[in-house]
């Protein structure tokens, strides 16, 4: 294998692995919240976060674009922070972190919604405090449904292409991934690396959903 097909294996890898991990925190916090408490907004929460779901991702990555660009509503502060997002390596992780979330997040609400209620409620009377229940009871009895979250959007994030093209660029070697490759490759009419790419992601693929279904066989408190 060529060595810039390997980096650019390892770049996209690395890439949708951090994009899933910064998004872990928030996945939990409002996975729990959707799944154990009932407030006021709660739909229209759970309508905005499923958009990446359904809206073409390159209308995401306008949104994108618009929300971390020079003029938009965070341009000004991220300029006086002295950083950069737009077309760099910080956009490919937020396009991949925020196409992957929806998927992310169903996983981890679905989880803590199989965690029965009357062990929660056993170790609060235990005299553990919220937190403590939390960290040490829920989450680990929803681990596997967790971990399933995180490979699931670890796929998701591999395959991304619209957001990240309009908010990152195609550019080989700073942000291009193994999509955004295939795509140039394609255009090039560089037949023969365009079918070792995609087999490529296909395998990568093939596992994370392999390993995702085995990971929801089951009950984490089983």
């Amino acid at each position: 294998m060529p060595p810039d097909d390997l980096r650019l294996i390892l770049f996209t890898v690395g890439m949708s692995a951090l994009a899933v991990l910064v998004s872990l925190p928030f996945g939990l916090a409002l996975g729990w919240w959707l799944a154990r408490k009932n407030w006021p907004g709660k739909s229209l929460v759970e309508t905005i976060v499923m958009l990446p779901l359904v809206l073409p991702p390159v209308v995401t990555g306008l949104l994108l674009l618009r929300l971390f660009g020079r003029r938009g509503p965070l341009g000004p502060w991220l300029d006086q922070a002295g950083i950069e997002v737009i077309f760099t390596w910080k956009a490919v992780v937020i396009a991949l972190a925020v196409m992957a979330f929806p998927l992310l997040l169903r996983c981890i609400r679905t989880a803590f919604e199989e965690v029965p209620r009357h062990l929660e409620e056993a170790a609060a009377t235990l005299g553990k405090t919220p937190w403590q229940v939390f960290t040490k009871v829920s989450i680990p009895l929803a681990r596997r449904g967790i971990a399933a979250g995180l490979v699931l959007g670890f796929a998701r994030a591999l395959g991304e292409f619209g957001a990240t093209m309009m908010v990152a660029g195609l550019i080989p070697g700073v942000t291009e991934t193994l999509p955004l490759a295939v795509y140039r490759s394609f255009h090039a009419g560089d037949d023969s690396r365009v079918w070792t790419l995609a087999a490529i992601s296909g395998v990568i693929a093939f596992v994370a959903l392999a390993l995702a279904g085995h990971l929801t066989k089951g009950r984490a408190f089983k």
